[in-house]
């Protein structure tokens, strides 16, 4: 035990904080997978509606209510006015107070008006506006702690809310009738809670909520990126908002929980990214790019492997943990699962893009896939139906990457530099495979056995091939010595 406990104290913090991160990231995640089967059982699809839109519009208003301030400019603060963090916290906090204040005095007069946009009444908006202020308290209170290396209060609280929630959704939802909006309050009370404490605490700590200099600060970093933000929400929420409007608010709780199925390996893939960054920044300080040809193609086509698992067992996933009711839109998961190997394309992209400082690239792709994705939606959800946008967000995606890889193309031309550091050929191949992986599989779906069989030949031959996967996985580990 004592042996243990030293070898634990000899971890370095920054090795402590972020494997606590990770790991408290994980089981939130899990949490929410895992309750989801009970709540869509409980709720019909019409009432688990309220809920997908209640957190598409909030994802939306979010950045007007706080111009994403937990976000961008935080961390740059968090150094530049390191020794008055507290003040700068709290002026964010005032910001956010003038902006979500300015919205109800626009909002209320007309809130009939604006409810029949919103698809939720007037108490839900109002519990929406003060449960984003809540988040970004406690988004604040941890960003600070993160730069502070102080892990264990932050883990704490996180896990707190994330066991909480479901447990206060569950008791509302079985007790009342509106169990969409029970579910919405359950939500919203704990966060607020939570959130209200550090929100008043942070006021306290910073003693006033307005100082011009953090308010010129923030304000001049983040407005810009205002775009880049509109752009990704837009792109991740408007199908299930502009399905709920045409199709109607039961079509767009199918959708939206195929979806959200869909996309559960999105960790996977960011913990993949976050691990890869640094390796392929330290080859391109050395000038090895060309070593990233390879990994690059290898994570890739690790990504379309756990992608195309999740396709081909689309119809077991959707019935274990949603339920027959939602089962028609089984054929949702495949194009916009097959949606994140173009994500992480566009990643690999980005991450060139970023280390060369080059950021106005990315909101002009984002721009252009959001909207891209608008009229796209506008056209063929009327067509064909709400599974339309699951192939819109598909083609759309497939936009963004063929924006960022010509945006990273021209950086590096115009710095002078070749373009080396990935495999398009062997990119586009990949890609072409999955594609009919993911026709094949969806094929299939009448018959398990045959999707079985598949599946066990496909684990045969990467069970043969174990030592290069574990070869490329030792690749881009990084020795925390180093």
């Amino acid at each position: 035990m004592g042996k243990l406990t030293d070898k634990y104290r000899n971890i370095p913090v920054t090795v402590k904080v972020s494997s606590a991160y990770v790991l408290c990231s994980v089981l939130q995640r899990c949490l929410l997978f895992l309750t989801m089967p009970l709540f869509t059982r409980l709720l019909t699809t019409e009432q688990y509606g309220q809920v997908i839109i209640y957190s598409s519009w909030q994802g939306l208003l979010q950045i007007f209510l706080t111009l994403n301030l937990a976000y961008g400019s935080f961390s740059p603060a968090m150094v530049k006015f390191e020794s008055d963090r507290d003040g700068y916290i709290a002026s964010v906090e005032g910001i956010c107070l003038l902006l979500s204040g300015f919205f109800l005095l626009i909002y209320l007069p007309f809130a009939s008006l604006w409810n029949q946009l919103f698809e939720l009444p007037t108490s839900i908006m109002c519990l929406m506006v003060a449960e984003t202020l809540s988040v970004t308290a406690l988004l604040l209170w941890s960003g600070k702690k993160r730069f502070e290396f102080k892990y264990i209060s932050v883990v704490l609280v996180t896990l707190a809310i994330a066991v909480a929630t479901p447990l206060l959704q569950y008791v509302l939802v079985i007790t009342n009738e509106e169990k969409g909006y029970a579910r919405i309050w359950g939500m919203a009370i704990v966060n607020i809670v939570a959130g209200g404490v550090f929100f008043v605490l942070n006021i306290i700590r910073g003693k006033t909520v307005f100082r011009r200099q953090y308010w010129k600060y923030a304000l001049g970093f983040n407005i810009p990126l205002l775009a880049y933000y509109l752009s990704q929400m837009v792109f991740n929420q408007s199908d299930r908002i502009m399905i709920s409007h045409m199709v109607g608010m039961d079509k767009s709780a199918v959708y939206g929980v195929a979806y959200n199925l869909a996309v559960v390996l999105t960790f996977v893939l960011d913990a993949i990214n976050n691990a890869y960054i640094p390796w392929l920044y330290e080859k391109l300080g050395k000038g090895q790019e060309k070593e990233n040809r390879s990994v690059s193609l290898g994570i890739a086509a690790l990504m379309a492997l756990l992608l195309s698992g999740v396709i081909w067992f689309a119809p077991e996933i959707v019935l274990v943990m949603a339920g027959e009711k939602y089962l028609e839109a089984v054929y949702v998961v495949p194009p916009v699962a097959l949606s994140l190997l173009l994500l992480f394309y566009s990643q690999l992209f980005a991450n060139v893009e970023f280390y060369y400082e080059e950021k106005r690239s990315l909101v002009w792709a984002s721009l252009g896939a959001a909207v891209t994705n608008l009229i796209l939606n506008w056209i063929f959800i009327r067509l064909y139906g709400y599974v339309a946008a699951a192939y819109t967000t598909l083609f759309s995606y497939l936009v963004f990457a063929l924006c960022n890889c010509l945006a990273m193309k021209r950086i590096l031309k115009r710095r002078g530099l070749q373009d080396q550091g990935y495999n398009y050929r062997g990119m586009i191949m990949l890609f072409i495979a999955a594609c009919g992986l993911t026709a094949a599989g969806a094929a299939l779906y009448g018959s398990l056995p045959a999707r079985i069989i598949a599946a066990v030949l496909t684990l045969g031959v990467l069970f043969l091939q174990r030592g290069k996967i574990l070869t490329l996985i030792r690749t881009i580990r990084r020795k925390d010595d180093q």
